[in-house]
């Protein structure tokens, strides 16, 4: 029963890698016993700032954000982490070195998480996860280009519909303060320009 209840948990994670590489049973058994389920509670940390990220993120049910605050207090979110997504300080993670950012939970979060160590195993086991895990992290550093880009060429407009496009199904469940975060504009700010595009589109 144990077992069944572990394997389970960690099929939203098998489904996902399937989509990318389809996985053998002796794969499979692999992520069962390397990802490791836990539940983070609202503002709970995953990382803070000065710690070492030791564990590389997927997200079953909620939602994690990614932030820096700076030295006057402002906190700048650079990623929100979803259903289906990943969430880790690759520098740290990679590097073994203290992060520069923090991680915490915006509402209750189930994830699923392997640990440096067992990911490196996991690649020595079965090379296939190797290129999974690439694939990953090029598709999450393209995703951090474009938002650099982004927040150098757009407007806040621009930005804002392209959050919208991103993550429409998080317009509801975030708050507007995190929302302006994101976005690098004042909670003011973001309630004029929605205003301005409902009225535009009447």
């Amino acid at each position: 029963m144990k077992e069944k209840i572990l394997q389970t948990s960690v099929e939203p994670l098998i489904d996902y890698f399937n989509q990318i590489i389809p996985l053998n049973s002796e794969e499979k058994k692999l992520v069962t016993e390397l990802f490791k389920s836990r539940l983070y509670r609202k503002r709970q940390y995953v990382l803070q700032e000065g710690d070492v990220c030791n564990q590389f993120n997927f997200i079953v049910r909620g939602c994690l954000r990614m932030y820096k605050i700076d030295e006057k207090g402002n906190t700048h979110i650079i990623q929100f982490a979803p259903e289906n997504w990943w969430m880790i300080d690759i520098g740290s993670f990679h590097k073994r070195s203290a992060s520069e950012l923090s991680i915490d939970a915006i509402e209750d979060t189930m994830v699923l998480q392997i640990t440096h160590e067992d990911l490196i195993k996991l690649y020595i086991s079965a090379p296939k996860f190797d290129r999974i895990f690439r694939v990953l992290i090029e598709n999450s550093f393209v995703t951090l280009q474009n938002r650099l880009l982004q927040n150098i060429s757009s407007t806040a407009e621009e930005r804002y519909l392209s959050f919208m496009e991103t993550y429409s199904h998080l317009s509801n469940r975030l708050p507007q303060t995190q929302i302006a975060s994101f976005l690098g504009i004042t909670p003011e700010f973001l309630s004029r320009l929605r205003n301005r595009l409902v009225k535009s589109k009447s």
